[in-house]
């Protein structure tokens, strides 16, 4: 599905929420940092907490490229537009760096 010059994607309710929930809790991982600086935190306590925002974008990503791929490539492949390959490929490839 397309809207103007960019592609958009319709989700299930289920991961909807899914996706959303993941993206709450990073936002309060964020905030929380966010306060420890503020007062002053000690930097290794800091630094575990970032550590734990970068496991949880990793872990929102893979269900994010799990359900791309499951949907959206799948259905493009289906009904024969394997650019959507290409495009998977230079995501990986960003995703990777």
């Amino acid at each position: 599905m397309e809207d103007c010059c960019h592609k958009i994607k319709e989700r299930a309710e289920d991961e909807y929420k899914s996706l959303i929930n993941r993206l709450n809790r990073i936002e309060g991982q964020i905030k929380g940092i966010k306060r420890m600086v503020e007062r002053n935190a000690y930097c290794t306590d800091i630094l575990i907490q970032c550590s734990a925002v970068t496991a949880a974008i990793n872990s929102f990503n893979k269900e994010l490229l799990a359900n791309h791929i499951k949907t959206c490539v799948a259905n493009d492949i289906r009904n024969g537009n394997d650019e959507t390959i290409n495009e998977l490929v230079e995501t990986l490839q960003k995703l990777m760096k």
